[in-house]
């Protein structure tokens, strides 16, 4: 397959790693603020509210929060508030909502209810000019700079690198902090790596699954939606141990399963899932130096799915110009999506 830049989505996955760097330069002060407010308000747990692949960035930062935090975090769904109209018990608690456009009305439903209760609100979004940000109590900008493909790449990545930098300061987590701080440099290495097995597999295929755990699941989860973006293509995502509850119904001989599995604690039960799955036909491809998919590592297997993911992207990028599609137009979709 070509590696050439042809389209919006392979330029803005390049610009991934400088949008990183920007994002912690400006949000120095502002994740200082962050660390105050857990330190003082000593929450109970986080709130997130978030659509798409922001939604996977909330997904990522539930992880990182509840290992490294020892912090839970749970997702709202903002339909209880826009369209329900229930009042919510968040008392001891702070709301992070993640929005790219920021524009979103039921996002924007949830996080006034938060305020009405009284809740520390923080928004991420690229738009800091955009009614979520104006209306937080503290905004903390990704600085992705502007993004014409549908296909969301480097708002993913710097939504995602500042829940990780979120925690690293509230955790006064030095291993982490540093891997942070370094994670620009990672993500230009990153870019260098093609994951040519993946895109020959991938590329003909009519479905597939997409397995992580742990941080990773939430990789796994915005692998998946970005091929049926940009490809059109049936994957689905599921966590490495629940694949095995009913999903691995379906293998049969020749079924592509893409694996993301860092060197975490859970690696020995993913390798563990994808054995079962391969025993029972499944093609396998997994990352990780005992897998086919190599990845620039990070110092810090929390943040190793960030690496991954932003090598894939340039394989969803090529699939779907492989498969004829137009990764930058997806046929039914559009930038900002405004649910209510």
């Amino acid at each position: 397959m070509s590696h050439s830049i042809t389209t919006a989505m392979a330029s803005e996955t390049a610009e991934a790693p400088a949008a990183v760097a920007r994002m912690l330069d400006r949000n120095r002060q502002a994740l200082a603020e962050v660390a105050r407010l857990f330190r003082e308000g000593n929450p109970a747990f986080i709130a997130t509210c978030a659509r798409g692949s922001s939604d996977h960035a909330a997904s990522y930062l539930k992880y990182l929060s509840e290992i490294a935090l020892g912090l839970p975090c749970c997702s709202l769904g903002a339909s209880v508030v826009s369209i329900y109209g229930a009042q919510l018990h968040l008392r001891d608690s702070i709301l992070i909502t993640i929005s790219q456009s920021g524009r979103s009305p039921d996002i924007l439903s949830l996080q006034a209810e938060a305020k009405r209760a009284g809740v520390p609100t923080l928004a991420i979004t690229n738009d800091e000019t955009s009614p979520l940000a104006r209306e937080a109590a503290l905004c903390l900008p990704i600085s992705a700079g502007v993004e014409t493909s549908i296909t969301a790449t480097k708002t993913f990545v710097t939504s995602a690198a500042m829940c990780a930098a979120i925690v690293a300061s509230c955790g006064r987590d030095e291993a982490l902090s540093q891997a942070v701080a370094s994670l620009p440099e990672t993500l230009d290495r990153a870019l260098a790596i093609a994951w040519d097995a993946a895109e020959e597999m991938i590329a003909p295929a009519s479905s597939l699954y997409v397995l992580g755990r742990g941080p990773s699941f939430p990789i796994a989860q915005e692998a998946a939606l970005k091929l049926k973006e940009s490809s059109g293509l049936h994957a689905e995502a599921y966590s490495a141990a629940e694949v095995l509850h009913g999903p691995m119904e379906l293998v049969t001989d020749g079924f592509p399963i893409l694996v993301f599995a860092a060197d975490d604690a859970a690696r020995e039960t993913t390798m563990s899932a994808a054995a079962r799955l391969s025993e029972a036909g499944a093609r396998i491809l997994m990352t990780g130096d005992l897998g086919t998919l190599s990845f620039a590592k990070t110092g810090h297997a929390h943040l190793d799915p960030l690496s991954m993911i932003l090598t894939f992207y340039r394989s969803a990028e090529r699939i779907s110009r492989a498969r004829g599609r137009d990764p930058d137009h997806p046929r039914l979709l559009k930038k900002v999506t405004e649910t209510r």
